[in-house]
């Protein structure tokens, strides 16, 4: 492969980086918009006649058992304006995201998972196109020094360890001893 051949590749190759990490970008505001969708969406019970029967079977439930309670209302003297009664069913078409707060948490816990998601396509575009121009440029290189200094480079598991709780609470106990 010529030089020229090498630096139209990369170049071609940083562009499309660029294009796929944009495209990922569009593609998680687009999983936002139908979260949002999702989650906003109520279902009336005239969607489906599974729905429609069951809640027409409630509200017949619901008189006969009216009726009833009426007829024993009667038996004991009790006034029809001052009788007990179960009000009619009707159809809540939203679950628990009928609520603002809920809404809110799920929305933030959503948001949070396509922002790693894009974080982690990001990561995968520019390693991809790291991998690429690392072998264009690697097939170009004729000293062995070159090609070391090219594999010199830390891996960032060996830079950024994990975290856990014993290491911070020795850290909190450490800045405590040192304030005192």
């Amino acid at each position: 492969m010529t030089r020229t051949e090498r630096q139209d590749l990369l170049q071609i190759c940083r562009q499309r980086e660029r294009v796929a990490k944009a495209e990922a970008v569009s593609l998680a505001a687009r999983r936002k918009s139908e979260f949002e969708a999702q989650l906003a969406r109520e279902y009336r019970f005239d969607e489906r006649e599974v729905w429609q029967a069951a809640l027409n079977a409630a509200k017949q439930a619901a008189q006969q058992a009216n009726e009833q309670v009426a007829a024993h209302c009667r038996q004991l003297g009790i006034p029809p304006w001052a009788q007990p009664q179960i009000t009619e069913p009707h159809w809540y078409g939203r679950g628990e995201n009928a609520t603002r707060e809920r809404r809110a948490e799920l929305t933030k816990v959503a948001h949070a998972k396509i922002e790693q998601h894009l974080k982690e396509a990001k990561h995968a575009i520019e390693r991809a196109s790291v991998e690429i121009q690392t072998q264009l440029v690697a097939d170009g290189l004729q000293s062995a020094e070159a090609k070391a200094f090219l594999e010199a480079m830390p891996a960032p598991a060996l830079l950024m360890p994990a975290v856990t709780v014993k290491d911070i609470q020795k850290q909190l106990g450490a800045d405590e001893n040192d304030a005192a």
